[in-house]
């Protein structure tokens, strides 16, 4: 049980702050807790209201003293997780022309090290291209690394650094035929991949604005000491958030231009990067396309003409708007095609039907088709992206919630598989202890909802077993059913370990995600609820001994269902929670708002939205009623879930909880949305949630 410290839980002053639309009236009384200058504390976190900054220390204070009797727990489940990483773990080096690249930890590492191998010699030594491990010591606190990218002639390493957790990357320059001290350049926004030209020189990357949106790609020449920063592409729409990335046969830098429902790819010659962009086809809304080139053809992944499950279409050179697409591998309906990747001779995609993967190989000079799928009722399979085109050889993974990840690799030409890294776990791990189910369980709606579960054998099916309920179910996001080493601390202590396949995501396909959104939001949290009072129905655990998980707007899914239904759970675990909806989409200055309200709607314009929003935002639909035990987590520079939110969630909570249990805040001072980037710190995090887990339904 988590019991209340014996000190003060916080009770910070109310400042009614009102506000009025569509004839309806609503007050928030912490939102004096959003600093007014929060662009500039996403840079500076030092200079956070002095105000807020003791308000958010005291929360830390009371949530520390109350945790205090679980420390020797989450000490012991954190070594526990520690003992299960390999210490000197090592990924499978990816050849790109003479050299191959990957990345390995030494004993003790937390970020590890960047190395290649010179693949003309037969037994290659390490070549350290980047110590990232070293890099880190430099930083007093946050240290993460944003990319690591490497030139087309092997001869340049291109590298990016946030130190605050608010990802906004410096980027720097090293010379890989050298033991210099390596550059700072001119580009301190980077916020994500780092895509070097042809040139060997030029190098493109994302810049954000000054409200945390990607939003323009930039490029420079890095040697030329008069050459200024130039603009490949700037959007103009706040709704659309802009990323980078190269065609497979790597002869484009591409530009994609997109928000939850639309895209639109921008092409520049690698080997001519100063040309102007060109579009490939124009944004059509509600209109979604990527881009593989194959045998002189482009290959489009698009959802046009109703393709809701997605289909691929072909384009040919200089007729690339969609009015000349031409249709290759249909649509079916069920069949959601994830992604795809093209090589000099084969098209290689994604898909999952029935909620399980699989991979699909066509060969494009027969025009052949096998598929690569495995045999348990639950398990991850996916595509390792390599460096090479002209090649017949490609890297897949697989995993089950019982079995740890294998790293195959694959001849599409042959198709044989053989096997280049097994994940070890050192502590020990006997898959035939374990027991991963795939159930379907009925929606109060009639709908079938998948939930895969792991638990031990010998587990009792009684109901007297604590259960962990994880779900996300939103963007289409789908939780897969891998091997995940921390969950086995929860169940070698007799919990069940519950992934609820809800609507939002996309295990069903795409429509399981539009059934999940918008006008149809609150089937995301009943779905939810349902889960976790099915599998009670069932005899897994039952009710009050569930404890709910989610992370971001998987922390507006326990928000909301533990508004709708508080004696189901025996606890909540919120991970840097989306909770105030409302206000957040009124918001149109906050990072994410914009490109957001086609995932949720915009209340400041919409009524039916604002009505919407307003019936299940978790802020806004507390109530006087007796509340489980809370653990709820921010970080002060998340630029994606911005601090406040879960400040005031917790507040409002302890305001209205009528029961002895906590409502416990905890906010990283030093990190934003993904908390600590250590592999080693971040299991700090995570134990502490699981000796919460525990504790709270022991």
């Amino acid at each position: 049980m988590i019991k209340r410290a014996n000190i003060p839980a916080p009770s910070p002053k109310k400042r009614p702050h009102t506000q009025s639309r569509f004839g309806h009236e609503w007050t928030d009384n912490y939102a004096w807790m959003k600093d007014e200058n929060w662009q500039e504390v996403m840079q500076a976190p030092q200079k956070l209201n002095s105000d807020i900054r003791a308000h958010l220390e005291t929360e830390n204070a009371y949530t520390n003293a109350t945790l205090a009797p679980i420390t020797t727990l989450k000490d012991s489940i954190f070594e526990e997780m520690k003992a299960r990483l390999e210490p000197e773990a090592r990924g499978i080096p990816l050849p790109d022309g003479a050299y191959a690249y990957f990345h390995y930890f030494r004993k003790g590492d937390q970020h590890g090290v960047y190395a290649r191998h010179d693949l003309s010699l037969k037994t290659p030594d390490d070549m350290t291209i980047l110590d990232a491990e070293a890099l880190s010591h430099e930083s007093e606190g946050f240290f993460d690394l944003g990319d690591v990218s490497h030139s087309h002639d092997h001869n340049w390493l291109a590298y990016s650094v946030d130190r605050k957790g608010s990802e906004n990357y410096t980027v720097f320059l090293k010379n890989l035929n050298q033991i210099d001290d390596d550059l700072e350049t001119a580009i301190t926004r980077s916020a994500g991949a780092l895509i070097w030209a042809a040139d060997n020189k030029t190098l493109f990357w994302v810049e954000r604005d000054d409200n945390q949106r990607p939003y323009a790609v930039r490029y420079l020449n890095l040697f030329d000491k008069m050459a200024h920063v130039q603009t490949a592409y700037e959007e103009d729409d706040p709704g659309f958030f802009v990323s980078l990335s190269q065609s497979d046969d790597r002869k484009y830098i591409e530009i994609s231009a997109h928000n939850h429902t639309t895209s639109e790819v921008w092409r520049i010659p690698s080997s001519a990067p100063t040309t102007k962009a060109a579009c490939f086809a124009p944004r059509r809304s509600g209109i979604e396309y990527s881009l593989h080139e194959q045998g002189g053809k482009t290959y489009i992944l698009t959802n046009t003409n109703g393709a809701t499950d997605f289909t691929i279409m072909a384009a040919n050179p200089n007729q690339t708007d969609c009015e000349h697409w031409q249709d290759f591998i249909p649509h079916k309906s069920g069949t959601l095609i994830i992604g795809m990747e093209s090589f000099e001779n084969h098209l290689v995609r994604l898909e999952r039907e029935n909620a399980l993967p699989r991979i699909v190989i066509r060969d494009m000079r027969s025009g052949q088709e096998h598929i690569i799928a495995m045999e348990e009722s639950a398990y991850s399979l996916g595509l390792v992206s390599g460096y090479e085109y002209n090649t017949a050889q490609i890297h897949f993974s697989y995993a089950s919630p019982t079995t740890p990840s294998t790293i195959y690799a694959y001849d599409m030409n042959t198709r044989e598989r053989h096997i280049v890294k097994t994940q070890i776990v050192p502590s020990g791990h006997e898959p035939t202890n374990y027991q991963t189910e795939r159930i379907i369980i009925t929606a109060r709606d009639g709908e079938k909802v998948p939930v895969t579960l792991l638990y031990r054998k010998d587990m009792p099916k009684d109901g007297s077993a604590p259960l962990l309920l994880y779900g996300y179910g939103s963007y289409g996001i789908t939780i897969p059913a891998s091997f995940r080493t921390s969950i086995l601390s929860l169940v070698d202590r007799g919990f069940v370990y519950a992934i609820a396949h809800i609507r939002g995501g996309m295990s069903k396909g795409y429509q399981w995600y539009l059934d999940g959104k918008l006008d149809s939001k609150v089937n995301t949290f009943n779905d939810f609820v349902d889960a976790g009072r099915a599998l009670a129905a069932l005899g897994w655990t039952s009710e009050g001994k569930i404890v709910a998980h989610g992370g971001s707007a998987g922390g507006l899914l326990v928000g909301a269902a533990v508004n709708q239904a508080p004696d189901l759970f025996g606890a909540v675990i919120a991970a840097v929670p989306f909770v105030d909806v409302l206000n957040t989409m009124s918001d149109a200055e906050l990072p994410l708002t914009p490109p957001e309200w086609l995932e949720w709607g915009n209340p400041i314009e919409d009524k039916a939205a604002f009505e919407r929003i307003l019936s299940y935002s978790p802020y806004e639909n507390i109530r006087r009623q007796a509340y489980p035990p809370m653990l709820i987590t921010a970080g002060l520079t998340d630029p994606r879930v911005t601090y406040w939110e879960p400040a005031k969630w917790a507040a409002q909570l302890r305001e209205h909880q009528t029961s002895e249990a906590p409502i416990l805040f905890k906010v990283n001072m030093e990190a934003g949305h993904q908390g600590e980037s250590g592999r080693y710190d971040s299991l700090k995090e995570i134990a502490l949630e699981y000796a919460f887990a525990v504790k709270a339904v022991e």
